[in-house]
């Protein structure tokens, strides 16, 4: 436990960040310039890979804000580092609304810079799509 300004505090795990954000172009925005803070102090995840991965999550999330958008209901964004991988995870409410691999130019980008990149369905009403960036770790 932490104590920030008198108030105790869990400790987030230092490999997982998670967060859900209203589903607009704002949202979409907060959500890739928080990204970018929790990967800018990691040291082991080369700079290629944390550009790559803010790559992604701007393309994810602005799907999110525009194609996955219900009102009231707000998109996640989940980063997990992995000895070796960075998982990437972007969850909306439109489970019924499913991307299509090589649709879109920025699915196509997510295909270009991921290693590896899906869709889980799931729970109803919600959809993941994730990604992974593979990496050696400092390297």
């Amino acid at each position: 436990m932490n104590e920030q300004n008198g108030t105790p505090q869990l400790a987030a795990p230092d490999n997982h960040f998670d967060i859900r954000l209203s589903p607009t172009t704002r949202g979409a925005r907060l959500a890739r310039l928080l990204a970018v803070e929790w990967l800018r102090p990691r040291r082991d995840i080369p700079y290629a890979v944390t550009e790559a991965a803010t790559q992604i999550v701007a393309e994810l999330t602005a799907n999110a804000a525009t194609h996955g958008r219900v009102a009231g209901r707000d998109f996640r964004l989940a980063l997990v580092a992995h000895p070796g991988v960075l998982r990437i995870e972007v969850s909306d409410t439109r489970g019924d609304d499913l991307p299509e691999p090589h649709t879109g130019r920025g699915l196509l980008l997510v295909e270009a810079l991921a290693d590896r990149w899906g869709v889980a369905p799931g729970p109803v009403p919600r959809k993941t799509v994730w990604a992974e960036l593979d990496h050696s770790a400092g390297g």
